[in-house]
């Protein structure tokens, strides 16, 4: 029990804010796959947008390595 406290002492709020980037990044790509079947469709979608779901799918999964358990051993 005291190293289970002392380890979420040391990362606060660790499963919660993996699942905050988890959802995040699942919308992100959810958005993207989104744009690339309208695109695939012939519709058309504005460059800007399709960058910024782009940049946010890199940015959640960056932040969801970044946050990974890690070991020491």
């Amino acid at each position: 029990m005291r190293e289970r406290l002392l380890k979420e002492s040391l990362t606060p709020w660790r499963g919660l804010r993996r699942l905050v980037w988890g959802a995040l990044f699942a919308s992100a790509g959810l958005g993207l796959f989104t744009m690339l079947f309208r695109v695939s469709a012939g519709n058309a979608v504005e460059l800007s947008d399709f960058g910024i779901q782009a940049g946010a799918l890199t940015l959640f999964s960056v932040l969801l390595y970044f946050d990974r358990t890690r070991n020491a051993d």
